[in-house]
């Protein structure tokens, strides 16, 4: 990427997700059907580890109400209904369950951008679990690099966390 192009996309991102300290994470839920399989634990999994996750980077201070907050994050974990008689040949794949992690001005209610992580298919429970794991690791590492803060595993694409087998990212 040219500089200048770097820059751009530098401009692009809300200056309120870059200056953000405080954070209030507010659990949009998880469709129904996921839990206890293919995933195991319940509804509040996703919520409970991604907080944990963001509060062990020490990056933002979490708050617990969020009128005291800078950005408001909405997690949602969701089972997109598919098309029948798919044709994977034209292009038509079967849907995955995916993260939506929708981040929000706290004083103008907008949204400032939206990032999706896919969860990867498994026939097995722990690999179910895993693969749970490993995308909602990719989701926080993809928010501290829009946020411009140092990933708290490591820079090296190598070390990224949809390449580690442990939630938080401890790889």
């Amino acid at each position: 990427m040219s500089q200048r192009t770097a820059g751009q996309a530098e401009l692009a991102i809300p200056p309120a997700i870059r200056s953000a300290g405080k954070i209030f994470i507010s659990n949009a839920g998880a469709d129904s059907g996921l839990f206890p399989k293919p995933f195991s634990g319940d509804t509040g999994r996703p919520y409970n580890q991604f907080f944990s996750a963001l509060k062990a980077t020490g990056q933002f201070d979490l708050v617990a109400d969020p009128s005291d907050a800078d950005l408001v994050l909405e997690l949602q974990l969701i089972a997109p209904m598919g098309p029948s008689g798919a044709d994977k040949q034209k292009g038509a794949s079967d849907p995955v369950p995916e993260f939506r992690l929708t981040i929000y001005d706290r004083k103008s209610h907008y949204i400032l951008w939206t990032l999706t992580e896919s969860i990867g298919v498994a026939l097995l429970q722990k690999t179910h679990d895993r693969n749970f794991d490993d995308a909602l690791s990719a989701l926080l590492f993809d928010f501290l690099r829009l946020a411009g803060k140092s990933d708290p595993v490591s820079t090296s694409p190598a070390r990224h966390p949809s390449n580690c087998r442990s939630f938080p990212p401890v790889c």
